[in-house]
């Protein structure tokens, strides 16, 4: 049986803003607001924003290809946002090399870290 995730949820304190954040980034559309700010980030996963005032930081980590690695992290520079290689080192402003790939870390204006790679981990 092949299990995959086909939705989460994602805190955030505006929904519309948050999910407005990642899409620019990713290069993704956005879907109608209703309930949820939703993100397609592909064909089995959907990104759920929701509104609230009290959460943790999630951690969500994202496999793309190299293409997608550079347009992504150009778009992180041109934005100014501080990125690193690693969880405990997110503003180093360098890249890791982790599997043989390339990746590296940022927090969203909500505090979540997201996580691209190259290669999975």
């Amino acid at each position: 049986m092949a299990i995959t995730l086909n939705h989460t949820i994602v805190p955030a304190r505006d929904k519309v803003a948050a999910a407005k954040f990642f899409a620019e980034l990713f290069g993704l559309k956005r879907g109608r607001t209703g309930h949820f700010a939703p993100v397609r980030v592909n064909k089995q996963l959907t990104l759920l924003f929701d509104e609230d005032r009290d959460f943790d930081s999630h951690h969500l980590a994202f496999h793309v290809t190299g293409r997608e690695f550079d347009a992504i992290l150009r778009r992180v520079k041109q934005a100014n946002i501080v990125f690193g290689s690693a969880p405990w080192s997110l503003d180093d402003g360098k890249l890791n090399e982790w599997g043989g790939g390339r990746g590296f870390y940022f927090r969203d204006p909500n505090g979540h870290v997201l996580e691209l790679m190259t290669v999975p981990q």
